[in-house]
């Protein structure tokens, strides 16, 4: 998957900026982010999400290509995989991933992760078309509790 994000890096923004944009805006709306909150965005892509959230943010992507189109010098950004995040426990005020779960290789490691490294406010949005969608639906409601979920256009997001 990485390669195929790789070779698209150059019309990433293109093909999914706007309606990224919009579950970016429904995320940040719900969230009510403070300045003082840590955030990671797990699959940031080219980390356009970053400019909606006024904190302390950090993004974690596979694809070198995608990280290096981010033009938010203020984030930290590093090359990794959901599966394995290189970050303390309990490190993050907020943990979002924007429709990038159903590329991860181990979905079930990467909640797990993603729980491990936040504190307790969660958003994901899940492409209600993925073929593992109910695979990532039943992992989020058995690693966090549900708060809410909005029902946007592609995708299903959850507030845990």
């Amino acid at each position: 998957m990485d390669n195929y994000y790789n070779s698209i890096s150059h019309a990433y923004n293109e093909l999914h900026r706007e309606e990224q944009l919009n579950k970016i805006k429904i995320i940040s709306n719900e969230l009510r982010v403070k300045k003082t909150d840590k955030l990671l965005d797990v699959g940031c892509g080219t980390g356009f999400c970053f400019d909606f959230f006024k904190c302390k943010c950090y993004g974690v992507e596979p694809s070198k290509e995608l990280l290096s189109q981010c033009k938010n010098k203020e984030v930290k950004l590093i090359k990794g995989k959901a599966e394995e995040l290189p970050f303390e426990d309990d490190f993050f005020d907020i943990v979002i991933s924007v429709t990038a779960i159903h590329n991860f290789d181990d979905i079930e490691k990467s909640f797990k992760e993603m729980k491990r490294v936040g504190k307790g406010r969660f958003a994901f949005s899940v492409l209600k078309k993925a073929k593992n969608y109910d695979l990532i639906s039943n992992q989020i409601k058995n690693n966090f509790t549900v708060k809410k979920i909005i029902k946007e256009k592609k995708d299903i997001i959850y507030f845990c």
